[in-house]
């Protein structure tokens, strides 16, 4: 099955490479560039979500990522202390700003601290309508409970009837939006897409879902039907920023023109490899390596070659008063 979130009139083609004519300049210029994705999300000084990775992954993917940032984490590689909300109308300026000089073909949110930063990423999106939104939902648990009922409240109400694609855990989405779930099995991932579409959201991503043998599936339903999973076995190791790393490459791939279908699963196989060559930076989790193909391949023969150009590595900081 094949589903397209963007019309025909908005599939991007290549640039005219034969000095087209002026009036198709400016035209062809655009076609040449990667898709711009408006990222509405948080500062993450560990490096293990918020925009850092979303940069990282909507990059290695080839999309631009245009920030805009909500507010800062206080946090380490092991657990999140506190979040620090921006002003509404900061986060206001910071998109209409980048709004009104380039053209988006996605806008992604991520965790943005506060039902009035909801209200205006969803009076800015409301201006988009034919953009495609995604948006993912993280575990809020380490967060005051005071802040997380009004937050979802505002989620639920002003940005789902404007999501294209929610993405977030199993567990999580379970208990947001199937709080009074009683049957003896745990919702299945329809079940889930069927609670957020009764709030207008057409897609739903559900990952985690638990498998016997140490397997993990990730599902796409629409409140129909399922259209697509990839089960992945499950990591020893735990990790902090894998649905930042698949909400950014997901929405990287859709901004570029991919079908729905197919970005979901070269997002999860991308997501797959990040943490298969995961990283622990601190004395906490394990981080995706989000860069993993820029590694270089290890070499059976380790003699240098005389002819390689010299190394120019800085040396090692060493300040002398």
């Amino acid at each position: 099955m094949t589903i397209y979130l963007h019309s025909a009139d908005n599939t991007r083609k290549p640039g005219n490479l034969n000095d087209p004519p002026p009036e198709a300049e400016e035209v062809a210029e655009r076609d040449l560039n990667p898709p711009c994705v408006l990222v509405f999300n948080a500062s993450d000084p560990s490096g293990a979500g918020g925009l850092g990775a979303d940069a990282l992954a909507m990059a290695s993917v080839g999309a631009h990522m245009l920030p805009v940032v909500t507010g800062a984490y206080a946090r380490d590689t092991a657990e999140i202390f506190d979040h620090f909300a921006f002003d509404e109308e900061a986060i206001a300026e910071q998109a209409r700003a980048i709004l009104e000089d380039v053209e988006v073909q996605l806008i992604k949110v991520g965790f943005v601290g506060s039902p009035d930063a909801l209200s205006t990423i969803a009076e800015t999106a409301s201006d988009y309508p034919e953009v495609p939104l995604v948006a993912y939902m993280p575990n809020l648990s380490w967060w005051d409970e005071n802040l997380i009922e009004p937050y979802l409240d505002a989620f639920r109400e002003l940005l789902l009837p404007q999501t294209t694609v929610l993405v977030g855990n199993h567990s999580t989405l379970w208990r947001w939006l199937l709080p009074d779930w009683s049957g003896e099995r745990p919702p299945g991932a329809r079940d889930i897409a069927k609670a957020a579409g009764e709030f207008g959201v057409p897609y739903t991503l559900v990952t985690g879902m638990v498998l016997p043998d140490q397997f993990i599936d990730n599902v796409l339903a629409s409140p129909q039907s399922v259209l697509a999973n990839e089960k992945y076995e499950r990591l020893e190791a735990v990790f902090a920023g894998a649905g930042d790393t698949l909400s950014a490459a997901l929405a990287a791939l859709l901004a570029s023109g991919t079908d729905l279908v197919a970005a979901t699963t070269e997002a999860l196989a991308y997501m797959d490899r990040c943490l298969d060559a995961g990283f622990r930076p601190g004395m906490g989790h394990v981080l995706p390596d989000r860069l993993f193909w820029a590694e270089p391949e290890d070499e059976e023969d380790d003699d240098e070659d005389p002819g390689a150009p010299p190394d120019f590595a800085l040396p090692p900081h060493d300040t002398r008063h």
